[in-house]
């Protein structure tokens, strides 16, 4: 494949190719954190050599996984309780999530912009099941083709995206969602201002892109305030879990700042209600689309 077709790419969306090669290369260990195989199929698809971004394990490397192995986990719960319910990878770039966590019951759409979803598409096949949706995660043309349906339950997953948006963004969608999806749930990673300060030079994906981080959570709390049914869940930090492949850095969990600087969120979206069935042309209020 052209390596141009990732080159033309935005810098965010060129971000996808990081994690990606973590997976594949976290593929090949007796002790990995994952087990993707279909990562490595999908390098393979592309003839991206992945060999200058794993020059040796970093702590980038580990923290992109334990951050994949908590969406994992997250999703798992999710099915579990809701067998037949229906996930939205937005941002999903590259990610072979469905392949790792599929029941054999749930529907799942993959959302990112198009240009990556038209390269998406020459690596990965779609299914019954399985669809791709070539649209921004800000511009809300995209919740047409996912309609809500009476006694579904709906899950939406963003991770390494938010802090690429706006926090208006940010803000607008969950307050969408909310409205449309009532009693969905929504896990996304997530940096404090300070950390986001402290990353925009160290985070793997802005500095091999030069993508800018632009939005931080300071207290896990606001959300709630977006729309009165908005409640989190669960909060998950990094630097709490007892992961050896951590090394000194397990040591930052006594760092005022850093400790809890990164982090898993997951909220519930609205009430438990009937679900409307209409068309969201002209319901919400237009945003920016990247």
């Amino acid at each position: 494949m052209s390596q141009g077709a990732i080159q033309d790419l935005p810098p965010v969306a060129r971000s996808l190719l990081l994690p990606l090669c973590f997976r594949a290369a976290e593929a090949r260990r007796s002790d990995a954190l994952i087990h993707d195989a279909k990562a490595v199929e999908v390098v393979q698809r592309l003839g991206w050599d992945c060999g200058p971004l794993l020059k040796h394990e970093s702590h980038d490397q580990v923290t992109v996984l334990m951050r994949a192995r908590e969406f994992d986990r997250c999703v798992r719960e999710f099915l579990a309780a809701h067998p037949r319910g229906v996930v939205v990878d937005m941002g999903c770039g590259l990610d072979t999530r469905f392949y790792r966590v599929d029941n054999g019951l749930v529907t799942w759409y993959d959302l990112d912009l198009p240009e990556v979803i038209a390269l998406r598409r020459k690596v990965l096949d779609e299914s019954s099941r399985h669809s791709f949706i070539g649209c921004s995660v800000v511009d809300f043309a995209w919740l047409n083709t996912v309609q809500p349906e009476p006694g579904r339950a709906y899950l939406f997953l963003a991770e390494g995206v938010f802090m690429f948006l706006e926090g208006g963004q940010v803000r607008c969608l969950l307050q969408a969602l909310a409205e449309h999806y009532p009693g969905s749930e929504i896990v996304f990673d997530a940096f404090t201002p300070l950390m986001l300060h402290r990353s925009t030079l160290l985070h793997p994906a802005a500095r091999q892109t030069l993508a800018l981080l632009r939005w931080g959570l300071a207290d896990n709390r606001e959300p709630e305030t977006w729309a009165e049914s908005i409640q989190l869940l669960s909060e998950w930090y990094y630097f709490d879990q007892p992961e050896p492949r951590l090394g000194v850095m397990r040591l930052l969990r006594w760092v005022p700042g850093i400790a809890r600087g990164a982090k898993i969120l997951r909220y519930r979206l609205g009430e438990v209600t009937p679900y409307a069935l209409h068309d969201v042309e002209g319901v919400i209020e237009p945003t920016v689309v990247l």
